[in-house]
């Protein structure tokens, strides 16, 4: 917490110094747009936006930039960037810390995310945890996530040995001294799929609506739209376009992200994206629509979990607003 507090003040610093980030620059605005990670199947429809003229059409130049070691959250909450990518868990301790980080759109509708072993650990179940290396980042929501799980089997979160495997890929991570991890099924278990490697998939999803958050979410910070409602309104104009186009043409969307990343494995793109287009919008109304049931429910978990000092405005965290009709 207080690491991220401090990159807060540095940034706003910068911030301070270098002047805003958005700007006239011939007939077109800029603005700059921070990813979470390396780009993936989660960002295609930014990538769809910018390949196909919908942020050109509003009258928008948008640059996709990479969040360093600072991370997208505080990039764009200093007001470094515009817009980026976030989650809804990491958005709602910012909130509570009265960082002025918004969600603006939901990616995803359902949270695809779940514990992964592979097959032959006969993992299959919360309680085989236990006497089992769980290899992770080093965040607290892992291990209540995990105990969460494990009480419903009557099982003890602190039999498993919880180790941070830092930058070390499931693959190599789980053939080395790892036995399970966190993943998202939609990238490194399709790659699982493509290698042949079978794997247990224990969804959170399965185990409690509260863990259906969304993940990742569309950020700005609360300047931007106090300040730029209607550049706020194009952006989320073109962005539901291009995750529009994404969820009906999966095949076109890869293909753009091949060709603006190059360095992107095509075959795990294509794959990837077919499983992934349908779940863009899910069953929601349509691409983007947040409901404020399922920011109450995640932090009102997180806060009986401990990972929260107090309670969540939920509508604060989060605007529908700037969708399109």
């Amino acid at each position: 917490m207080l690491f991220f507090v401090a990159v807060m003040a540095a940034l706003l610093m910068a911030c301070s110094e270098n002047g805003e980030s958005t700007g006239e620059s011939g007939d077109k605005e800029q603005l700059s747009f921070v990813l979470d990670w390396t780009p993936n199947t989660n960002h295609t429809g930014i990538y769809v936006a910018q390949a196909n003229g919908y942020f050109a059409d509003e009258g928008l130049d948008v640059e996709i930039m990479m969040p360093g070691e600072a991370g997208a959250d505080q990039i764009v909450a200093s007001g470094e960037a515009s817009f980026g990518i976030g989650a809804q868990e990491s958005l709602t301790e910012a909130r509570v810390q009265e960082i002025p980080l918004v969600s603006i759109g939901a990616v995803i509708q359902h949270n695809t995310s779940g514990f992964a072993s592979l097959k032959e650990e006969n993992i299959t179940s919360p309680e085989d945890f236990e006497g089992k290396t769980y290899g992770g980042w080093g965040a607290p929501v892992e291990k209540a996530v995990l105990s969460s799980l494990m009480q419903q089997k009557d099982a003890d979160v602190e039999k498993v040995d919880i180790v941070n495997m830092g930058d070390t890929d499931f693959f190599t991570a789980v053939q080395r001294d790892i036995d399970f991890a966190w993943i998202y099924y939609a990238w490194t278990g399709v790659q699982a799929e493509m290698r042949g490697q079978e794997l247990n998939m224990m969804y959170l999803t399965d185990y409690s609506e509260k863990l259906d958050y969304y993940t990742p979410v569309i950020t700005t910070n609360e300047t931007m739209i106090a300040d730029n409602p209607e550049t706020v309104r194009k952006f989320m104009a073109a962005v539901s376009k291009g995750y529009e186009f994404a969820a009906d043409n999966p095949g076109k969307a890869a293909d753009i992200l091949i060709e603006a990343v190059p360095d992107l494995d095509p075959e795990l793109v294509k794959k990837s994206q077919e499983w992934l287009s349908p779940k863009y919008q899910d069953d929601a109304d349509k691409w983007g629509v947040q409901k404020k049931e399922v920011w109450e429910n995640y932090a009102e978990w997180m806060y009986e979990n401990d990972l929260l000092d107090e309670r969540l405005e939920a509508e604060k965290a989060f605007t529908n607003e700037f969708l399109p009709e």
